[in-house]
Formats: C-alpha cells, structure tokens, sequence
C-alpha cells in the first residue's frame, strides 16, 4: 500500500511547465477537513480496552481458564470428598421369633408383606498420603498459572492487531488528505492551462499529461478508501463495538516511547512473556506430578467412618449380639485404615513416563528462552532501525519544505517562476508520505517490541 502511494505522490504531483502560484502543500487554505462526521470516536486506549472485553480469542482463553480453576476447586475437596451413600427400599415376608424359635417359615414370599429399608454412609478422611494431596494441589494450580498465561498471550496478540489497524487507519488517512492536497492543485493547473490553451499560449499535450495524471490520481484514492474501510472494519471486529464507530480525526503520530538498552528488554522477556511463564508453570506441573507418582508407591493412611441403619418392621428385632440380623441393626464407627495398592510395577512405569514428560516440558522452557530472546532481539533492531529511518525522514521532510518555501518567496519577489514550484512541491509531498510510513512503521515496530517482550508499557503506546 505505501509504494502505491509513493508512486502516486511521484506521478500526479509532476504539474505542467508553467503551473499556477501556489502556496506549500500542508498549508493551503482552500484544503477542507479530511472528514466532517457524527459517529461516536473511539481512542487508541478505548479501543484496547474494549478488545480486552470483547474480542472473541480473549474470550475462549478466558473460558478455558475458568474451567482449569474449577478443575483446581476439584483437587482441593476430592480427596475429602470420599463419602458414598446406599438406601434399599423393599418388601420382606412377616417374620416372628427368636434364634430359638420361630413359628414363621423360612421364605421370600408370603401372603403378609411389610416394608423395609436400610439406609448407610462410610467414606474416609486421609490423614497421610505421603505428598499426594500436596503434589495434586501443585499441579493443579500450575495449570491456572498455565491459563492466566494464555490469557495474557491472547491480549497482547490482540492488541498489536489493534494497533496495526488503529495506525493503519491513520496513515490511510493522512495520506488521503495528502492526496486531496495533490488533487486541488492539480484542478487549479488544468484550469490554468486549459485557458492558455484556449488562448493560443499554452501547450495541449501538457493539458492531456495532467489530465491523465488527474485521472490516475482519483483511482488511487479509490485504493486508499479502500483501505480505510478495511482498517476500520477491522477496528470495529477488534473491539466488537457496535452502533456508529469512528477515531479521532488526529494525524499519525510517533509513539512517546523511547527506545532503551537491549539489556532491558531483554530482562523484561524473562519476566512479562507469556510464553515463557507458560513453560515454567509447565514445568511446575511436571514436577508437581513427578511427586505425585513417587507418593503413590506409598500407602495411605485414614479414618474410615461409617453408619448404617436397617429396619424391617414385620420382622421380629434380635436383640442378641450373637445372632446376626440383616433387617433390624444400627451401628457405626470410626477406625483407622491402612491402603496400600500394590501395583508396583505399572507404578514404576508410569513413574518413568513423568520423569521424560518433565524432562521435555525442562527443555521446551530452554527452547523458549532462546526463542524469546532472539524475537526479541530482532524486535529490537527492526525499531531501532525505524526510529533511525523516522528521524532521517523527519529531516528530510523539513529540508524539503524549506526548499518549498523559498522558491514560493522567490516567486513572489520574481527571482523565480512558476514552473520552479513543481520539483520542490513534488519532493515535499513524497518526503511527506515518506515521513508518514516512517512514522507507521516505528509505531508498529514499538508494538512488535512489546509483543516480543510481554512488557505491556501502554501509556508509552498511546
């Protein structure tokens, strides 16, 4: 898109031989607004906020998160939840009695039924596991480190996509502006010269050369419509705004950060990169579930609880402790239980299996050091590089308006004439638009810096 335009500026800017009197591009009073519009306008920090809210990536690792909290919700009460509960509801022939004596027959069905029931309740409490509870818990709040991490690798993703279009809609702008600037001039040439033409004086084919120019100009800006409907469609998917939806009519402007030593970009990858923080709860997980296989070669110890009640109301209640009586008892108690599997060798081999799962999760932490530092290296030098190539084109941007300037100042005391205007009105404009890509083109480096760094300086982006 900016070559486009850098062809555009150098091709629909070359006036006639003797164009009109015109004053400096940027300052030309007869230049209307860019846009005169009612949609409600959305800053850069408004839009980040809402793409925080809205946007829907966000959203699914958010939603994932949730469900690894609940899971770790889960770890903390599993291993103080092992209760279960038993009801028989149920007919039983009348039965009358002792051990001694029965007058009753000894049978399922009889023409006199009752209703019975039991009802019972026994789990255990763990008292020692040797380090499983504790290695379950450990895992399970890696993997909610692990989820608050991508969150955050989804938002900063998201808001470079902000950013680009943000910036891109600017720059689309600006030089729609500057191609308007372009487009005046050019109409006050054609008419100037259609008159001379007219009158005999002037020459047609640089008539024609200038309308074929107008002609080329007025599709470009077509080009660039386009791509400020596309950045600002973009924008609007980003932040999931609804209704009217504009930006400030503001010119593209250079970020107020200022570039510091690599050393501390560096560093700040270390801490803020998601990336890297998700291998290292990774690795945390891994190790939390290399201990909670080493404590399953040990036994548990508990309290075992339980309490059942049977009653069958047809059926004579024994009282005596030494018979044995399957309808009518009530007991419960509290013991201390040993359990202890002894699987030991499916144990030592899926022991085995999380010592290599840690092994590699150890060495894609490394590989993410690595990675990350060499991102953000890159990153570094690609800003650098930017805010040297804003700075020359700043330069050569204010080089080029004086020159425009004097030559306007020479034309007025007739040192100059007319014709003189045009090289220095096309340098100007194209140092310009050059000046504008620049400007783009920092902006965004300093948004992949900060991507690469997971150092989220946001008022210095802003």
């Amino acid at each position: 898109m900016r070559s486009t335009w850098a062809l555009l500026m150098m091709a629909s800017l070359v006036g006639p031989s003797r164009p009109a009197r015109a004053q400096p591009l940027a300052d030309h009073p007869n230049v209307q607004p860019r846009r005169v519009r009612g949609e409600r306008e959305y800053t850069l920090e408004r839009c980040l906020e809402l793409a925080d809210r809205n946007y829907p990536k966000i959203h699914e690792a958010r939603a994932r998160l949730e469900h690894k909290r609940a899971e770790a919700r889960e770890a903390r009460v599993a291993p103080y939840s092992d209760f279960k509960m038993d009801a028989v509801f149920g007919l039983a022939p009348t039965v009358r009695g002792t051990s001694v004596f029965s007058p009753s027959r000894d049978v399922s069905l009889s023409q006199q039924m009752g209703l019975m029931w039991q009802v019972g309740i026994d789990g255990a409490i763990p008292i020692w596991t040797f380090g499983k509870i504790s290695g379950l818990w450990s895992a399970a709040d890696a993997q909610v480190a692990v989820g608050e991490h991508e969150v955050t690798k989804e938002r900063n993703q998201t808001r470079i996509s902000v950013r680009r279009a943000y910036y891109g809609l600017q720059l689309a702008r600006d030089a729609l502006a500057l191609m308007k600037e372009a487009t005046h001039r050019i109409t006050g040439y054609i008419e100037r010269i259609a008159k001379k033409v007219e009158e005999g004086e002037g020459d047609d084919v640089e008539r024609v050369k200038l309308r074929m120019h107008a002609a080329d100009l007025e599709a470009k800006q077509s080009q660039a419509r386009q791509e400020e409907r596309s950045a600002l469609a973009s924008l609007r998917f980003l932040t999931g705004a609804t209704g009217p939806f504009d930006i400030p009519d503001e010119p593209l402007t250079r970020t107020r950060h200022a570039l510091g030593p690599l050393a501390r970009y560096m560093a700040a990858a270390r801490l803020f990169r998601p990336e890297i923080n998700m291998a290292r709860a990774g690795v945390l997980a891994r190790r939390a579930q290399l201990k909670l296989q080493q404590s399953r070669l040990y036994p548990d110890l508990a309290l075992a609880l339980s309490a059942k009640w049977a009653h069958a109301p047809e059926v004579t209640d024994q009282n005596n402790p030494f018979v044995r009586d399957n309808l009518n008892y009530l007991y419960y108690g509290a013991l201390l239980a040993l359990r202890w599997k002894l699987d030991f060798l499916p144990k030592a081999a899926r022991l085995a299996q999380t010592r290599a799962d840690l092994a590699e999760m150890e060495a894609t932490e490394q590989y993410a050091l690595g990675g990350v530092g060499l991102e953000v290296e890159k990153a570094f030098v690609e800003a650098r590089e930017a805010e040297q190539r804003l700075e020359a084109m700043t330069r050569a941007a204010g080089y080029a308006r004086q020159w425009l300037v004097k030559v306007q100042q020479g034309i007025e005391i007739g040192t100059y004439d007319d014709e003189d205007i045009v090289d220095p009105a096309k340098e100007y404009a194209l140092k310009k638009f050059a000046q504008m890509s620049a400007t783009f083109d920092f902006n965004v480096a300093i948004a992949n810096l900060e991507l690469a760094t997971g150092w989220a300086d946001s008022k210095a982006q802003r």
